[in-house]
């Protein structure tokens, strides 16, 4: 079964692009040089950062419905990215190297079932969620720290 993973658009995070650290402060929002790779990985292209590279760290909603599951966590994004991941029937290398949480949910954005995989076995997870007619969505997560890592949909 064909497969899309999405990055977030980077639309909503523009305006904190290049701002000072007093004003990202204002907002909850922080900037991090990354150290080293793996360890930062970005939510817009859904790819590590490499060393050198600057990423924001807020506070972001992932599950805006009102509903039992609305959810926010903190995110990493790239500092001026431009472009949102988007492929078909591919594992990008940040979520294939971790353990995810894989979190489905129904048309009514409740969840209806959940799963933790090794990232390299995302596709089969993946496969059998969306056997389920009543999935609608998947959502995947770093495991580890618990947060948001892309939006998951039939193509």
């Amino acid at each position: 079964m064909a497969f899309r993973i999405r990055g977030l658009s980077p639309e909503p995070f523009r305006h904190l692009f290049g701002l000072d650290a007093a004003a990202l402060a204002a907002v909850g929002v922080r900037r991090h040089v990354v150290e080293h790779a793996p360890g930062v990985p970005d939510r817009i292209e859904v790819r590590d950062l490499q060393p050198g590279e600057t990423a924001l760290l807020l506070n972001y909603t992932h599950q805006p419905a009102d509903t039992p599951f609305r959810a926010s966590h903190a995110i990493f994004v790239r500092e001026g990215a431009t472009m949102a991941c988007d492929v078909v029937d591919q594992v990008p290398e940040a979520i294939r190297i971790r353990p995810i949480s894989l979190r489905a949910f129904d048309s009514d954005h409740m969840m209806v079932e959940a799963g933790l995989v090794p990232g390299d076995d995302l596709e089969d997870a993946i496969e059998r969620m969306f056997a389920d007619p009543a999935v609608a969505y998947l959502h995947a997560h770093y495991a580890r720290p618990g947060c948001y890592a892309a939006r998951i949909e039939r193509a």
